[in-house]
């Protein structure tokens, strides 16, 4: 049976680590020394490293692992990267016969230009593109960029279990919560989330079908949301002119003015 692993690092980050009959696959190792541990306590070969997108948080043990454990590494095309992978691009079937997987890649660009994401399985390794009630920064996409990425991910089956490599729910939470309060669904994430957490555990992963109903940025054609985002971008100055009713594209704008929003929350 495949085994899927929270491997903590830094101050947030989860590196997750797939395991079956002793072989195991690492997506984002930004450190390679919890992943040693890890593959050492478990008794595991590492077979494989997936990459998202080349921020240092996500790829900082990726040479070392490699070369330790002569793994393979798949990594997006679009992107630079200094140690030897296969590169692969939107379509792509990532195959890991060590532990009976393959994974379909999904270019995603938003976060990054060539952020990709693996699919399979009922499971979704997705980087920075999605969190838990939120989404990644816009550190070289646009956000009608980030938006179809995210709306390509809301499409996908609700039962796809969302493997995000942050521990930003709490925080995500409360804002989402700032949009709508009357949310039931909302509000037991948040009750159940703070619950994980005072216990110490992730509060991931979470599901395409929960984030549709709690993420505002998967929510962004609601009129909660986007009554919600117009009312709080008109109080900003330096957000009037992303304001929903200032634009045709009303989807679009209540996004960009939420991620804007969410920037300085």
């Amino acid at each position: 049976m495949l085994d899927v692993h929270a491997i903590p690092a830094f101050q947030d980050n989860y590196l997750w680590l797939l395991h079956r009959a002793g072989h195991a696959v690492v997506v984002d190792p930004g450190d390679a020394a919890p992943v040693n541990a890890a593959l050492q306590t478990m008794h595991l070969k590492l077979a494989a490293i997936l990459v998202t997108h080349h921020h240092a948080d996500h790829i900082g043990g990726v040479a070392q692992l490699a070369e330790q454990h002569a793994a393979r590494v798949y990594a997006p095309a679009r992107e630079h990267y200094t140690f030897a992978h296969a590169a692969v691009k939107e379509g792509a079937q990532v195959r890991l016969p060590e532990i009976g997987l393959d994974l379909q890649v999904m270019e995603l660009p938003g976060h990054t230009l060539g952020h990709v994401a693996y699919y399979g399985a009922n499971m979704l390794f997705c980087g920075d593109t999605l969190f838990s009630a939120g989404c990644g920064r816009l550190f070289e996409g646009t956000p009608a960029q980030m938006l179809n990425s995210l709306q390509r991910l809301a499409a996908l089956p609700a039962e796809t279990v969302v493997y995000c490599t942050h521990e930003y729910t709490e925080h995500n939470l409360r804002f989402a919560r700032s949009l709508e309060p009357d949310n039931a669904t909302l509000e037991r994430r948040q009750q159940d989330v703070a619950s994980l957490r005072l216990l110490g555990l992730p509060s991931l992963p979470s599901s395409i079908g929960l984030e549709l109903a709690i993420n505002p940025f998967l929510r962004c054609d609601q009129p909660a949301i986007q009554s919600a985002a117009a009312a709080l971008a008109t109080q900003a100055p330096a957000l009037q002119a992303i304001a929903p009713q200032q634009h045709a594209d009303t989807v679009l704008a209540t996004f960009t003015a939420i991620r804007a929003l969410r920037n300085r929350y």
